[in-house]
């Protein structure tokens, strides 16, 4: 279970279905006469404000930033050869969307790889754009926190690293 210095004020970290935010601070909140001890997340980008219980941090999915060591392995699988099944697409797309929410860079990452289309290739269909501008956005947040660099700077770094790998 989470405990009060898991997270502190300033921390990044990443909840599973909006991505990295910055832990504004812990509070003692009453919510229907239950006191709660409450972990206030900001999203920027989202401008959105969330308060998760400290009790049910863990459960929830919220986690720091991944390491150094986790983001390597992510970028290591986003240069690796694109695993597009011959399903349906909109299995596929539920199957993306899941990988998406679930918080997981090397999942996410996989997500960018498999969808990411080279000038070469043919166009994207709405939806897989949709999804792929979905992914890499929460890939480059994540990746741009550690880094300590702006999140275009991180988006643009991994398109980079994905032409390179298509090259």
């Amino acid at each position: 279970m989470a405990d009060k210095t898991e997270f502190r004020k300033g921390d990044y970290v990443v909840y599973p279905t909006h991505g990295v935010g910055k832990v504004l601070g812990i509070e003692d909140q009453e919510i229907a006469g239950q006191k709660l001890e409450l972990i206030i997340i900001e999203f920027d980008k989202d401008r959105m404000t969330l308060r998760v219980p400290v009790a049910k941090a863990d459960k929830s999915g919220l986690r720091r930033l991944s390491s150094p060591d986790q983001m390597k392995t992510a970028l290591k699988t986003l240069k690796g050869k694109s695993r597009v099944r011959r399903t349906m697409w909109s299995r596929r797309a539920q199957e993306y969307e899941a990988k998406i929410n679930s918080g997981d860079p090397i999942a996410i990452a996989e997500v960018v790889r498999d969808l990411f289309r080279n000038a070469s290739q043919p166009d994207q269909s709405y939806s897989e754009r949709q999804l792929y501008q979905a992914a890499l956005d929460r890939l480059a947040r994540e990746y741009a926190a550690i880094e300590e660099i702006g999140d275009e700077d991180a988006a643009d770094k991994l398109e980079d690293m994905l032409q390179k790998a298509a090259a």
